[in-house]
Formats: structure tokens, C-alpha cells, sequence
């Protein structure tokens, strides 16, 4: 637990601005608060319930952040908080310790649910989440007073048989990715491909996308024409694809969603995705694709695209940069 000697430390990286941004306590956090805050973790042994128990993590015999672990009256749920100091963070430590904390409220204190709430704002505690396997639950309007201010309360969740089932889930490259036509007697697997809660505001759900297929957007009078499949990994239904077909108005094809399930991010699949697309634009004699991405900021995928060859415009559209593929080299060898 935090003990004397990491109160420097400890009070050094609480209080910058950048780590109290989202959080709830006092201002400026000094020396003496965190004295108290040893006080009450040498009063207690051990994860205690109905109290807050701050566990720090240390590299190398120094403190860089801590974990905040909180356990009900049975000790049956239990809610955890993480901070790391920023000279640190980036590097994966935080995921690695909540991991950590996880394994041991569900293999050593048999809890049967964890909790944590954030900022809605706070993109990369969300990713430290999403990361260990915790799913998002909704947001609480209204609910966390930070700095005398009203804020909104992002709750997310995790159950033992979930947490088991995220450790043991497939992360090698699939052998086989295919995009299929979309039936009645897949809609449902479709539906339920959902992306991560910090990729909200990057790629609309599957639902929405379906809705913008029936009723597509109109521009200089002319509707987009939109081509869309699902995703499939080795059998299952991994994700969401669609594209803007050429218009008069738009001549070239626009990669306009893309969204792999949250389960299935990291296995390659969305670069094998945007080969298959690629390729069938080629066949079909198109000279160029481009896509629309958020440039920067957690979660953009300015690093993927770019990576695939797609080259941004430094022309921007509802915030969106442009960025597209020439598909000459694609077209000559198809």
C-alpha cells in the first residue's frame, strides 16, 4: 500500500494539472493531504470493506502512480481508480496494473463484479479500460461534483465470467476475413458488433450505419450511393464495413465506415478489410479511394490509414481530414 516514503512522489503528480483534471480532490493537493492519506492506509490491513485502499505501483523502487481499490460491505463488488504520473504513462503500466489488481479481486477475493467510473472526457483512462476488458455501461448525467462543477459520469463494468472470457479470447491474426452480403439471417450477428465507448465519437454504430443506407445523405441533389457488408473473421461476425459508391457529384469512392468489434481490434482484421476494398475498387477501374478521419487526439486512426498508404489532403471537412489511396499501382497489376 502507499506508505511514507512515496508521499514526494505521490504528491508531485497529484497535483499537475494534467492528472487533476478529471479528478475529485482537493486543490491544490499538498503535502499534508497526502500525509493523511498514509494515515488512513496504516490504519487499515489489507483490502478493507466499505474503504478505499491505495496501492502503489512502483518501478525500479519508485513510485510512478497507484490504484485505488474499494470493496463493498460482503466484499462481493468492488470499484477501482487509477493514477500514473505522465513522465510514465504511454507505455502500457497502467493496463498492466489494473490487469494485475483485477486478478486478484476475482482469484484471490472471489468479488463478483468490478466497477469504475470516468470523465466521459477522459479518452485514455477510457482506453486503460477498455484495454483490461470492461465494457461500458452508460453515462450517469449530472452525477460527479469535480471543482464545484457538475459533470457527467461514465460507468463501466466487469464480471468474472467476462473477464475469463476477455483473457481467453482469440488475438492472433484470422485465417480467413470476408465481406459478406447482409441477410436476415445475419443482421442480428451484425448488430451486435460494437465498437469501444472511446471510439464513440469516431465511428457511428452499426445501427446508425444501416439507417444512413436506407436514408442516405443527399448532396447537390444527388444521393449518396452506399455498398456495405459485414465483416467475417473465421465464421464470426466481426464487423462493419461501408462505402460511398462514385457519383457525378463525387466521383471517387469513399471508405465511409469502417468498425470492428472491440473483441477483435488488434487482430489485423481492419487492414485486411481495406485491402479487400481496395482491391475491389481497382478491379472495378476507380483511380482513387479516400477516407475522412479525426487528424489527432485519442483513438485516431490517422496512424492506421496513413500506414495503408492513404495520403491526408490537408483538406478538411466537418473537422474530418481527407486523406486518399492512389490505386494506379493496384489498377496495373489487377
Amino acid at each position: 500500500m502507499l506508505s511514507r516514503e512515496d508521499v514526494t512522489a505521490f504528491t508531485h503528480y497529484r497535483k499537475l494539472p494534467a492528472v487533476a483534471r478529471y479528478q475529485g480532490w482537493p486543490r491544490p493537493y499538498t503535502r499534508d493531504l497526502a500525509h493523511e492519506l498514509v494515515d488512513e492506509m496504516d490504519a487499515l490491513d489489507g483490502p478493507t470493506p466499505d474503504a478505499w485502499v491505495q496501492l502503489a505501483l512502483d518501478e525500479g523502487g519508485r513510485l510512478v502512480g497507484d490504484v485505488a481499490v474499494w470493496l463493498d460491505t460482503d466484499a462481493d463488488l468492488a470499484m477501482i481508480g487509477y493514477t500514473l504520473d505522465p513522465q510514465h504513462q504511454g507505455r502500457g503500466l497502467a493496463v498492466e496494473a489494473v490487469e494485475a489488481v483485477i486478478e486478484w479481486l476475482f482469484g484471490e477475493l472471489k468479488v463478483h463484479r468490478v466497477a469504475a467510473t470516468i470523465d466521459p472526457l477522459n479518452l485514455p483512462s477510457a482506453r486503460v479500460l477498455e484495454r483490461c476488458g470492461f465494457e461500458y455501461v452508460g453515462t450517469a448525467r449530472s452525477s460527479a461534483l469535480i471543482d464545484g462543477e457538475w459533470t457527467d459520469d461514465a460507468r463501466f463494468s466487469l464480471l468474472a465470467p467476462d473477464w475469463a472470457a476477455w483473457t481467453e479470447r482469440e488475438t492472433e491474426p484470422p485465417d480467413r476475413v470476408d465481406l459478406v452480403e447482409i441477410t436476415d439471417a445475419n443482421l442480428e450477428a451484425v448488430l451486435g458488433v460494437h465498437g469501444s465507448f472511446s471510439q464513440r465519437r469516431l465511428v457511428a454504430p452499426v445501427l446508425h450505419s444501416l439507417a444512413q443506407a436506407l436514408v442516405p445523405p443527399v448532396e447537390d441533389g444527388e444521393s449518396i450511393r452506399p455498398w456495405y457488408r459485414g465483416v467475417s473473421a473465421d465464421g464470426a461476425m466481426v464487423g462493419f464495413v461501408m462505402v460511398a459508391e462514385p457519383t457525378t457529384v463525387r466521383p471517387d469512392p469513399e471508405l465511409w465506415r469502417l468498425l470492428i468489434d472491440r473483441h477483435h481490434q488488434g487482430r489485423g482484421i481492419g487492414t485486411r478489410v481495406v485491402e479487400a476494398i481496395v482491391e475491389r475498387r481497382a478491379q472495378a477501374g476507380d483511380t482513387r479511394l479516400t477516407v475522412r478521419y479525426a487528424p489527432d487526439g485519442a483513438g485516431s486512426p490517422a496512424r492506421f490509414y496513413e500506414r495503408l498508404g492513404f495520403v491526408p489532403s490537408g483538406d478538411f471537412d466537418g473537422g474530418e481530414m481527407i486523406a486518399s489511396l492512389e490505386l494506379s499501382r493496384f489498377n496495373s497489376t489487377s
